[in-house]
């Protein structure tokens, strides 16, 4: 989930940024959403055995990553 993350995200994020404007963030969910749904298919190739039922399993758990970065980012601070 890393590496989609890292290399995959900021250009969906990118490219979907006037969503991102007109749900005042929330299409963010979706983005996790899609992020993890695309990292099963990539387990499967390998055979790592991480596997998403469907869509609306993708996007709660999007949600539960939602709500943990945000308390991890209260909880930890910058390096700043």
């Amino acid at each position: 989930f890393t590496v989609v993350n890292i290399f995959v995200k900021p250009l969906v994020k990118l490219l979907s940024l006037p969503l991102l404007i007109l749900t005042l963030g929330l299409f963010t969910l979706v983005i996790n959403a899609l992020m993890l749904l695309l990292t099963a298919w990539l387990s499967s190739l390998t055979d790592y055995g991480l596997t998403v039922d469907g869509f609306w399993t993708a996007l709660w758990g999007g949600l539960i990553i939602s709500i943990v970065n945000f308390l991890l980012s209260i909880v930890v601070p910058d390096g700043d």
